[in-house]
């Protein structure tokens, strides 16, 4: 079976015009514009299965939304094949938007003056969707995300928290088969974070739907994303599964021991001590074998432990460590 989507060195180059200033300048600007080249997706590749959850990830102006515009069909590109459902996105784009939903933290496609629930009596129109799916979908679509208490409410008067959950509801009213995201958390709090989260791994869990998330909270990444595709200027620098990214770019686990009483100076057999205070030891592992029962037997025999943890490199340390390398 072919991947849902499926991008073949696909580049998108803009021309950007420079201005020189001045009342000259702007004339010369005017009747001979000066342009530079901007170059803001670089031959990436990659193919995404149905039912995948990919967080797609990057700095600022790594030129991620720009890869989604591509997907969903606003832009096209530059070179390149891109396919998503069989498709070229930007020769189809109705057929396309019929089955891919679109959300975009910082845009909005709900009617602000209108009661949450008569935009989605329109977007049962505009997808053309019949009565008993419609009725069935805003059902299931209401209890999951927990909408009841206002969907009767102008959007205007809902809380952030409560439109970007109504949004997610609005881009799944007719079932699409891949789902875009694109900063879907941005600005929201600790809860309403942890509802969003919670619901999207249901719905790529429960309906196999095809999810594309682009953020800067890397708690998203791993909560709901078991891949990842990590971008820096335009060019792809990682694409596989969590772990994998983490042996990639370096990042170590940490071990952390706590002790009831001094344990004077201690060494760890593949473990460097890092700067610790009181009666706390932490070391950074090499070895991404080695358990904490082992870790935990390498030490001298009646040391007085009373707690240890081992630390996972998030994402966040991950990213660092990579940038830290490519300064220095």
């Amino acid at each position: 079976m072919p991947p849902i989507i499926d991008a073949r060195t696909v580049s998108k180059v803009f021309r950007q015009r420079q201005s020189t200033g001045g009342f000259s300048g702007a004339l010369r600007g005017f009747f001979a514009p000066v342009t530079k080249e901007v170059r803001a997706v670089e031959e990436i590749s990659f193919a995404i299965e149905a039912g995948e959850a990919v967080g797609y990830l990057g700095p600022n102006g790594a030129g991620k939304s720009t890869m989604i515009k591509m997907m969903t069909g606003i832009l096209a590109p530059s070179s390149g094949s891109l396919s998503v459902l069989g498709r070229r996105p930007i020769e189809e784009r109705i057929a396309n938007a019929r089955e891919i939903g679109v959300v975009f933290g910082q845009r909005s496609q709900l009617w602000w003056d209108l009661p949450l629930n008569d935009s989605f009596d329109l977007a049962r129109h505009i997808y053309r969707l019949p009565e008993a799916q419609f009725k069935a979908s805003r059902a299931e679509m209401v209890a999951m995300l927990s909408l009841e208490s206002f969907i009767d409410r102008p959007v205007r008067q809902l809380s952030l928290g409560q439109r970007m959950r109504a949004e997610i509801a609005m881009a799944l009213l007719h079932a699409p088969k891949i789902l875009f995201l694109d900063e879907p958390t941005i600005g929201l709090d600790v809860v309403a974070k942890d509802v969003v989260r919670k619901f999207l791994a249901r719905i790529n869990r429960e309906r196999a739907t095809t999810i594309i998330l682009t953020t800067h909270d890397l708690q998203d990444i791993e909560e709901i994303c078991p891949r990842l595709i990590m971008v820096d200027d335009g060019r792809l620098l990682f694409d596989g599964p969590l772990p994998a990214l983490r042996t990639t770019f370096g990042a170590r686990r940490r071990l952390t021991l706590d002790f009831s009483a001094d344990p004077g100076e201690l060494t760890l057999d593949g473990a460097r001590p890092l700067p610790s205070e009181g009666l706390r030891r932490d070391f950074e592992i090499a070895d991404d074998e080695r358990s904490l029962i082992d870790l935990i037997r390498a030490l001298p025999a009646g040391a007085p432990l009373s707690d240890a943890r081992l630390h996972e490199p998030g994402i966040e340390e991950v990213i660092r460590t990579h940038y830290q390398g490519r300064s220095a």
